[in-house]
């Protein structure tokens, strides 16, 4: 299973936005823990960053059990009450920032059924913690709502996904695109065989440079992985942001390196009760000889009514450009 986390932990360099100020086990625990509900055996990409401020925009209307649990979930509940959102308003902040050598931007938007009433408070900390944009719509024109929120990442919602009891959606969109600090010669760009874990072979582009990068050999102690794994760290201009890549040894399969994926591991790299109806994300990352570019968007939608279970809808894109 290969495994590619777009901005997968939460800590990010940035103004305002200190290597203090979100625990490192916390998004370290809580990617670790998506990525292995996600599980099966195909190519899988993800935002674990998307997903935590989706879901701490919904924590913010929340209230007992369903509080608990979306706390419990993204690894706050050690945390004094709502003191996430201070730490994800620095994040916000941080990520609005721009920077001579990449663009890394966080969007938030809220979509509210108009003619429905909503607390002030609650879209005035919406504002203040998330920076979220607030807009009014008619769920009823479903065509017309999921045109408009696609707008801001293509095909994430349908007309199916509203009814006449959806009274908001929130979205959340991430993006990023950097340069390599060394970057890749096209000419050098080959079609290369590429072993797959059943043992079969299939023929792709791959990238080829010599020169000098991070790289080392770990090993748990244990024979899984073939007892060793490597990281390469790959950076970008500017050196603050870098692209680590992990793999086993040559034949070993892998999904050899999954058992081994535990926060640890990420953290030493480096007024009527609404529910949840349905939770979404589309994600895309694309390498390229210059560089990378890649982008995350996550939706809830909330109804009126009772609280059940969500239904979650797996990640579908993977767009790769010679990998």
């Amino acid at each position: 299973m290969l495994i590619l986390g777009l901005l997968p932990l939460l800590l990010l360099p940035g103004p305002g936005c200190r290597a203090a100020d979100i625990p490192e086990d916390t998004t370290a625990e809580f990617s670790v823990r998506l990525c292995k509900a996600r599980g099966g055996d195909d190519n899988i990409i993800f935002s674990p960053l998307s997903v935590a401020v989706a879901l701490g925009m919904v924590e913010l209307g929340a209230r007992g059990a369903s509080l608990t649990e979306i706390r419990q979930a993204v690894g706050f509940s050690h945390l004094p009450t709502d003191e996430e959102f201070s730490l994800l308003q620095n994040l916000t902040g941080a990520l609005s920032e721009d920077d001579a050598h990449y663009i890394i931007r966080l969007a938030n938007s809220l979509f509210l059924q108009s003619g429905v009433t909503f607390n002030p408070e609650f879209l005035r900390l919406m504002r203040k913690y998330f920076r979220a944009e607030v807009e009014t719509v008619d769920f009823s024109e479903s065509a017309a709502v999921a045109e408009q929120i696609n707008g801001w990442i293509r095909d994430l919602l349908s007309a199916d996904d509203f009814s006449s009891v959806t009274r908001l959606t929130l979205v959340n969109a991430v993006y990023f695109r950097g340069s390599w600090k060394n970057q890749f010669r096209p000419e050098n760009t080959r079609t290369f065989s590429f072993s797959k874990d059943d043992g079969s072979e299939a023929q792709t582009l791959m990238m080829y440079q010599q020169g000098d990068f991070y790289y080392g050999e770990f090993s748990d102690g244990s024979s899984e992985a073939g007892g060793v794994y490597q990281v390469l760290e790959m950076p970008y201009e500017g050196e603050d942001m870098s692209m680590l890549v992990v793999l086993p040894r040559q034949e070993v399969p892998l999904a050899a390196l999954e058992p081994i994926i535990r926060a640890p591991l990420l953290e030493e790299w480096a007024n009527n009760d609404l529910f949840i109806g349905k939770a979404v994300q589309k994600a895309y990352l694309e390498v390229t000889e210059e560089g990378a570019e890649g982008a995350a968007g996550s939706g809830s939608i909330l109804f009126m009514g009772r609280v059940m279970t969500p239904e979650v809808i797996e990640p579908t894109d993977f767009d790769n450009d010679s990998m």
